[in-house]
């Protein structure tokens, strides 16, 4: 194998790593980011689905985001209202105190950890990457 097909192998081993870390990355925050869309203002479900993939550019259907949105109400999150004004009606889901305490504390905990991910930069460079 020549070093121009190994080279670009590797960058294809390491772009789709890439794209596999940030996706886990987005599903391990999808309560943050649910939470987050609705602290903007409230919203149904198929808005945030489709801000998500927007904004992100990943699809998690309603079998991942209705029962989040379930979740998020049973635990007082989050608190819902039928709007019926609509030709659909819709169930409009809009955030509460606690719901807005829960992301900033989740938002400083990933600060923090952000923070020491920066402490542990190599120290030296590694030519074995």
């Amino acid at each position: 194998m020549n070093k121009k097909v190994k080279v670009v192998k590797k960058k294809v081993k390491n772009n789709t790593c890439q794209k596999i870390a940030q996706l886990k990355l987005r599903q391990n925050l999808i309560d943050l980011i649910v939470l987050r869309l609705i602290n903007q203002e409230p919203k149904h479900g198929y808005q945030i689905i489709m801000e998500i993939r927007k904004v992100f550019g990943v699809y998690f259907g309603p079998s991942t985001i209705y029962p989040l949105l379930t979740n998020f109400e049973k635990k007082g999150c989050i608190r819902s209202e039928w709007n019926i004004t609509t030709s659909k009606p819709r169930k409009i889901f809009t955030i509460t105190k606690k719901g807005k305490t829960i992301i900033k504390t989740v938002e400083n905990d990933l600060k923090l950890i952000c923070k020491t991910l920066h402490t542990l930069e190599p120290t030296t460079t590694n030519n074995n990457q």
